[in-house]
């Protein structure tokens, strides 16, 4: 038998509101108060590094940043610098890892602690078959963490400026935290159809040049943030072997 997660679709939010909801769930799911939870929402513009963030990797000065009104936070999940914002649908699972293996400890979706690798393969797999949904072919690349697409792909992007089809671009980002309570934090961000430009002001994930981009480079007529999230629901379910419930009533934040 399946364990429930539930599922709280929380639209836009800023980011320290979620970063301490967060929070305040991972705690009560540690004392077995909260079953496993899925938190899927949009944020408003927002660069937050990672612990192995650089402050190098800020491109914009303040004045910029206030003009493009961007909050900055330095947040506890792993990897550098990158960016959030309206059109992206952030996914932050709070799940309990715990002894054995995925799928296999009396039907309830856990893994080894200390198995991170493997959770973020999984958080991958959720993303490629989303993608792979809507016709767009992705996968990872060696020694990196997140989802990527291929210039094969890319060749028939609608969108895509002609200098973004020479090589891979990342479609969606991954930075992870699982506390000492076995619970894990922060997520992946999938782009959908966000304003790409706010790229320009971060060294993205600390990598120069790196090529982005979104689920609406391949459609006229983009997928909504909705029916994607519906699509992520159904295949987190499937993947981590969870019975996906949304509550009754408002989760207060």
């Amino acid at each position: 038998m399946s364990q429930d997660c539930q599922v709280y679709h929380l639209g836009q939010i800023e980011y320290q509101k979620a970063w301490n909801l967060q929070n305040q769930l991972a705690e009560q799911i540690a004392a077995g108060e909260q079953p496993p939870t899925l938190l899927l929402l949009e944020h408003s513009h927002v660069y937050t590094f990672g612990r192995q963030g650089s402050e190098d990797n800020l491109l914009w000065d303040e004045e910029q940043l206030k003009q493009n009104v961007v909050d900055v936070h330095w947040v506890d999940r792993g990897g550098d610098v990158t960016y959030h914002g309206p059109g992206q649908l952030v996914a932050y699972p709070l799940l309990p890892l715990g002894a054995g293996s995925m799928n296999q400890v009396n039907g309830k979706a856990r893994m080894p602690k200390g198995d991170y690798v493997a959770y973020l393969r999984l958080l991958e797999k959720i993303i490629i078959k989303t993608l792979a949904h809507y016709g767009v072919v992705s996968g990872q690349r060696k020694g990196m963490t997140g989802v990527w697409v291929q210039p094969d792909v890319l060749s028939r992007c609608v969108h895509c400026p002609p200098a973004q089809r020479q090589s891979p671009a990342k479609i969606a980002s991954i930075g992870v935290k699982v506390d000492v309570k076995g619970v894990t934090r922060h997520g992946f961000a999938l782009n959908v159809n966000p304003d790409m430009s706010y790229w320009d002001g971060i060294v993205a994930c600390g990598l120069d040049e790196q090529n982005k981009a979104s689920l609406a480079y391949f459609y006229e007529e983009p997928p909504s943030m909705d029916e994607v999230a519906d699509k992520v629901i159904q295949t987190f379910g499937e993947v981590f072997g969870y019975e996906m419930r949304v509550p009754e009533g408002v989760l207060q934040l």
